[in-house]
């Protein structure tokens, strides 16, 4: 009898012992962190940063993202269920500068908070939807854009025709990036944007948008590609072009694959922004506001043009 009764305590606490653990686990605080894709490298050395932050914090990490940039409405979708679930805090790169609003108000009426990475939401409609959000943790995209045209200007002497792949229009980003690029542009008679078109953030289409430019303008001297994935698949398109064309290109963010194309020769520069800092400071600050502490309406993020000379003079400090 003895041995039966100790045979069933044992079967018993088998069975109730990992049902504890769970329920332990299921009451940890849950940050979410919603991207545009993790089809870009941008976006998964972000999800690097945020992930190291979550096992310093001791925080669970729910990392989620449409297959695709563009796939707004796919965004609003993974948001709103994380609503549902409860999350402790849902931090977003926006897809859509304006049609992420109504789910950020949704998240405020359920009192989690919201903090915006990378790509700003526009205040004019947040404010008309009485959504807010809690921070904004990113670069200065006007900036980097006012760089990335001042170094092509340089190259140039002053006097050329520049061609430009866009972002995403009406995207927060892509716009300031373009605005900081037409400010170092514009003022300047003898340099002419010629040719000014979207392919969308996306490789296949940098590719295809600027072959098309070059059969339409093989004047064209330089390029600047609002992203790095543009700026790769328009370094294809002057490939097949088969040395027809030597273009000055200039992307945006400085991903390994663009890195690697900077020492080869084939593209000039690059704006890092530092993704991974940008994911490790969205936990760090969501996990602040959890525990009620305050926390930065603005969290600056560095960025930096990378050329050849710099690269060489990071490999030499190593």
């Amino acid at each position: 009898m003895i041995r039966a009764w100790i045979r069933t305590a044992l079967l018993i606490l088998l069975v109730v012992l990992p049902g504890c653990r769970k329920t332990e686990q299921a009451g940890k605080p849950t940050i979410a962190f919603v991207m545009k894709t993790l089809n870009n490298p941008f976006f998964i050395d972000m999800q690097k940063g945020a992930e190291s932050a979550a096992r310093e914090l001791g925080v669970e990490l729910m990392v989620q993202a449409a297959e695709r940039e563009v796939d707004v409405e796919k965004q609003m979708q993974i948001v709103e269920n994380l609503i549902q679930r409860r999350v402790s805090a849902i931090c977003i790169t926006p897809s859509g500068s304006r049609e992420i609003v109504p789910a950020i108000r949704k998240a405020n009426d359920a009192n989690i908070p919201v903090l915006i990475v990378d790509t700003r939401v526009d205040e004019k409609v947040l404010a008309e939807a009485g959504a807010s959000t809690l921070t904004f943790i990113g670069s200065d995209n006007k900036e980097g854009g006012r760089i990335a045209g001042e170094f092509i200007v340089a190259q140039l002497g002053g006097k050329g025709n520049v061609a430009v792949l866009e972002g995403i229009p009406g995207h927060e980003t892509g716009d300031d990036r373009l605005r900081g690029f037409h400010l170092a542009l514009d003022q300047l008679k003898e340099m002419k944007i010629i040719a000014s078109q979207t392919a969308n953030w996306e490789r296949d289409q940098g590719f295809s948008v600027f072959q098309n430019i070059l059969q339409a303008h093989p004047e064209v001297q330089a390029l600047f590609a609002c992203n790095d994935m543009m700026a790769l698949g328009a370094l294809e398109a002057i490939a097949a072009a088969k040395g027809k064309h030597e273009i000055i290109v200039v992307g945006f963010d400085a991903v390994d694959d663009a890195r690697m194309a900077i020492r080869k020769g084939d593209m000039r520069a690059s704006i890092a922004q530092n993704p991974e800092e940008m994911g490790r400071r969205a936990v760090e600050s969501a996990y602040k506001a959890m525990k009620g502490e305050a926390v930065a309406r603005d969290i600056p993020v560095r960025i930096e043009l990378i050329t050849g000379e710099t690269l060489s003079a990071e490999s030499k400090g190593k």
